[in-house]
């Protein structure tokens, strides 16, 4: 047997490892969302004592929660009556519609006299609650509740209990980052029967990941009844059909550099390369360093070509790099601004969110636009 099939062979079972550990850990965090056990009520003294930290810092919280997530209605109920047990306001309780995801809930927090804007969702909720407080110096709470927890993971905020997450809120020590913007210069000409349509000149924000190709027709194309009972391995099975899609031919100028053309499976662009499953995707990138990086993903020979990929995604989220170039290849780049023409169309994605078919788009990195709350240390 050549090295090329010893190396797919073994980066087959570390992805199947991979994916059955990352399962494993998934459906336990989801259970641990379902329950708020002794710890995790109004009346417990770790909830009194964060109560006492809210009335001494002086801080006015406001709270934008996804309705939709099954926790959000105990978790108010929780929070509500710490406040009234300990004598604080009511904090202020926003909820967010189809129509606006947060921004606009965000916005008026701020109108409020909001010291403290606390995301109470998934990737979604966050982007709509980052998106109003960019440049505004407010900063951002996060109460992971969604399916990937994206910012969250990469904060090393607590998933899964949400008390601890609300400890990150109240104690924790403020975090300036950085914030990515993807515009659309142009979008696909046949897009009239897409779900989803992107608008010339829309700019969207992202916080993790922005991408095309085969990550957003993956998410694209993810079922939302089982995101719901499985959480983000839902975005694996949907992604299983992608993996015959043909590769698009890219071309992508990275800051004033010449342009360079190249066949891809995907090209991400990211702000931090943490995903679930403990998948480091971006292995430098840096949530403030001012930088955006960038992965050209490409894959040949079908499903072996994508498990030699996988393998090395999941050694090098362990520090083993410089692995023999095989059948699937990534190449790392940084830019601040970079632009991307696809011949066709392709779906782009922000952080898990499909944008729609494009032809043509830019992004840009805004250094240290936002401030988030983080676990202190």
């Amino acid at each position: 047997m050549r090295w090329e099939a010893w190396t797919a062979l073994a980066a087959g079972v570390l992805a199947v490892a991979a994916l059955v550990v990352a399962a494993v850990v998934a459906l336990r965090q989801r259970d641990l969302l379902r329950r708020l056990d002794a710890e995790e009520t109004a009346t417990s003294p770790r909830a009194r004592a964060l109560t006492r930290q809210v009335r001494a810092r002086g801080q006015q919280l406001a709270f934008v929660a996804n309705p939709t997530k099954p926790d959000v209605p105990a978790l108010r109920e929780a929070i509500e009556s710490a406040a009234a047990e300990q004598g604080l306001p009511t904090p202020l309780w926003l909820e967010t519609t189809v129509e606006d995801p947060g921004t606009g809930q965000a916005r008026e927090a701020l109108e409020r006299g909001a010291d403290v804007v606390v995301a109470v969702g998934g990737d979604g909720t966050v982007r709509g609650v980052a998106a109003a407080l960019v440049g505004t110096g407010v900063p951002m709470g996060l109460l992971p509740l969604g399916t990937g927890n994206l910012l969250a993971r990469n904060l090393d905020i607590p998933i899964g209990s949400p008390l601890s997450a609300l400890e990150a809120v109240v104690t924790g020590r403020e975090r300036t980052i950085d914030v990515g913007w993807l515009r659309v210069e142009a979008t696909a000409r046949d897009t009239d029967d897409d779900p989803v349509r992107a608008a010339d000149g829309d700019e969207h924000l992202f916080l993790v990941i922005a991408g095309l190709g085969f990550d957003a027709a993956m998410v694209a194309d993810a079922d939302d009844d089982l995101k719901a009972r499985v959480g983000w391995i839902a975005y694996f099975l949907a992604g299983i059909k992608h993996l015959h899609g043909r590769r698009t031919r890219v071309h992508v100028r990275i800051d004033d550099r010449p342009a360079t053309t190249a066949r891809l499976r995907s090209l991400l662009v990211g702000n931090c390369g943490r995903l679930p499953g403990g998948i480091t995707l971006l292995p430098e990138a840096v949530l403030d360093d001012g930088w955006l990086d960038i992965a050209a993903i490409d894959t040949r020979g079908g499903v072996a070509g994508w498990a030699q990929l996988f393998g090395e995604v999941v050694l090098q989220g362990v520090g083993v790099r410089g692995m023999p170039r095989g059948i699937g290849r990534i190449d790392h780049t940084r830019a601040r601004v970079v632009r991307v023409a696809v011949s066709g169309a392709e779906y782009a994605q922000v952080d898990g969110e499909v944008v729609g078919r494009v032809s043509e788009v830019s992004a840009r990195v805004d250094p240290g636009a936002l401030v988030v709350r983080v676990v202190a240390h």
